[in-house]
């Protein structure tokens, strides 16, 4: 705990807290209201957008700012959400229960000895109008999923997915255009 609170410092460790709370707030939270919450909190979420249970990571560091949901988007249950290095989900967009967006790496603290070869990074994920993500799906860092595209469940996205494709498995390849 000592060397966290050297690492972060006292006030991300508050925020840590603060956004903690929050978070069940949202939890135990309707959708509608979740939504409106969230807006409140500096996310961008457009009309006609549910937001079921969904987990939110590393707001710590940026709250909600980098968050960006376009209009008539659907997030399923527990969908884990990673906003540090910034998340933007365009119209239309369909994210299936359990699915993971991930927009940085880090291997831990800054003496880890994999510091040196994996450094700390951030890199907005982008999902593009019309995609859709399906059941435990992960996408990694820097990822864009192209327009109107298909991530089949359990897929693991380390490339950008171009438009209309249809992409399946660990790592994720193409296997149709749609």
């Amino acid at each position: 705990m000592v060397k966290t609170l050297k690492t972060i410092g006292i006030w991300k460790a508050l925020r840590f807290v603060w956004f903690s709370v929050f978070c069940e707030i949202l939890r135990l939270s309707l959708p509608p209201i979740r939504v409106w919450l969230l807006r409140l909190s500096g996310a961008s979420v457009g009309w006609d957008t549910v937001v079921f249970d969904v987990r939110f990571a590393n707001l710590y560091h940026y709250g909600f700012s980098r968050l960006k949901i376009g209009r008539r988007c659907f997030l399923g249950d527990e969908v884990m959400l990673d906003v540090r290095g910034g998340l933007t989900l365009e119209d239309d967009v369909t994210i299936s229960n359990r699915a993971s967006l991930v927009s940085h790496i880090n291997v831990g603290y800054p003496d880890h000895p994999l510091q040196k070869i994996y450094p700390t990074k951030e890199s907005r994920v982008m999902i593009k109008r019309g995609a859709y993500i399906g059941t435990g799906a992960i996408i990694l860092p820097g990822v864009t999923i192209g327009r109107e595209s298909v991530v089949g469940a359990g897929a693991v996205v380390t490339k950008d997915v171009p438009p209309r494709t249809l992409v399946v498995g660990s790592p994720a390849k193409a296997v149709k255009k749609l």
